[in-house]
């Protein structure tokens, strides 16, 4: 019997395993098996867009990443140690859908009646697992680059088809239908077969030790992910934000002492609302890029006053996301507005480490803010250590409004 990817996937979540999953979530547990059903077929879909669109390489080097990584490694990538999304997670869905991973967590949530967010978990979760079960064909079968497109060619049937109805991922990538995606990969595997037909020759790919934990542990994972992130995020501690374990970059700093804030609604330009802080940053940015006489200058920074990592980590904790999707939100309100990603390191600090800890903390930012909404060009980079970005913090400037 020939290889069939997505229902080898498929078999990896079953019902009763998302029954539990929606009674963490608090949502139905039919609404949740209907997103599932639509998010396999989502994240195969953006690979086989992004391998027609000449970037196999990309989804070939996520793949066998994927399926490498030994169990404890999974274990913190699919739970991120209980505390939010993973930064891998966060990667994939970016590197397979760059600026649409806030239209795909959307357009998952209204097919199947779930919260954004908890599509966005579910998205988190099943990124990592959907890519490690490629992966494990990759290297049981072999696979190199030229291979693996012809691999997706032949399965673009089984994926496409099962996509459910009302489930527009086509438009949200951007295609008038489905057949835009099987027609560029299609192509691309012709010209690829025709043009250097050696290519298409397995050879070897070093396995890694993931090929034996994927079908006996993830279950467990999955539950575990679900759990670790939901808990944290509805607990009393998380419901009222504070300043415990703030962003440090080179240490955690004490819980702060700070008056608890006020939740405003503040509405954006493309007509949605975000709730924040009175005078938090999303107030404070929204401000500022309201008054048509602020310019966008270096040393004005906006302080992320509610993102925090895990001690040593570049993982974003799960009371983060909201400020995150927030931030996320303005950037797609305001697409001229353009900015740089900073923070502060203690100069008496191990300044190797925590340069190289600083840089992954940027990039998880980075892509998160991708997966939330900003579009390809609005984050310019990273901005060099600023010593006004007080307690530690990452913060933005904005350098075009």
């Amino acid at each position: 019997m020939s290889f069939n990817l997505i229902d080898s996937i498929k078999g990896l979540f079953s019902d009763d395993l998302l029954k539990k999953a929606a009674g963490m979530l608090g949502e139905n547990s039919g609404n949740v098996q209907e997103a599932m059903k639509g998010i396999i077929p989502t994240i195969l879909t953006g690979a086989l867009h992004k391998a027609g669109s000449g970037e196999v390489h990309s989804v070939l080097n996520i793949a066998v990443d994927s399926e490498k990584t030994g169990i404890p490694e999974n274990l913190k990538v699919l739970a991120g140690n209980g505390e939010g999304p993973d930064s891998r997670a966060v990667e994939i869905l970016g590197t397979l859908f760059d600026d649409k991973v806030q239209g795909i967590t959307n357009a998952i949530a209204s097919f199947s009646g779930i919260r954004p967010k908890s599509a966005h978990a579910l998205l988190c979760t099943a990124a990592p697992a959907v890519m490690a079960v490629m992966g494990k064909h990759v290297t049981d079968s072999n696979l190199n680059a030229a291979s693996l497109l012809s691999f997706l060619n032949a399965q673009k049937d089984h994926i496409l088809n099962a996509l459910p109805a009302g489930l527009n991922i086509a438009g949200v990538l951007g295609l008038g239908n489905l057949s835009g995606v099987a027609g560029k990969l299609a192509d691309t595997a012709s010209s690829t077969a025709a043009e250097m037909p050696g290519l298409l020759e397995a050879v070897p790919v070093r396995s890694g030790s993931g090929s034996r934990w994927i079908l006996p542990v993830l279950l467990i994972l999955v539950l575990i992910a679900i759990t670790g992130y939901f808990i944290k995020r509805h607990s009393a501690a998380s419901v009222i934000p504070t300043m415990a374990d703030t962003v440090a970059i080179t240490k955690d700093t004490a819980a702060s002492t700070t008056p608890v804030p006020r939740p405003i609604q503040i509405k954006l330009p493309d007509g949605k609302e975000i709730t924040a802080n009175k005078g938090g940053m999303e107030d404070q940015l929204v401000s500022f890029l309201n008054d048509p006489a602020s310019k966008a200058v270096k040393n004005l920074w906006f302080v992320f006053d509610q993102l925090n990592f895990n001690s040593g980590t570049a993982d974003i904790t799960g009371e983060s996301i909201d400020q995150i999707e927030n931030v996320g939100a303005i950037l797609q309100a305001y697409p001229r507005m353009k900015i740089k990603i900073g923070g502060f390191v203690n100069q008496n600090a191990d300044n190797l480490k925590d340069k190289k800890l600083n840089r992954n903390r940027y990039a998880t930012v980075a892509a998160a803010l991708k997966g939330a909404g900003a579009a390809r060009g609005q984050i310019l980079g990273m901005e060099p250590a600023d010593s006004n970005i007080k307690d530690q913090h990452f913060a933005i400037t904005v350098r075009a409004k």
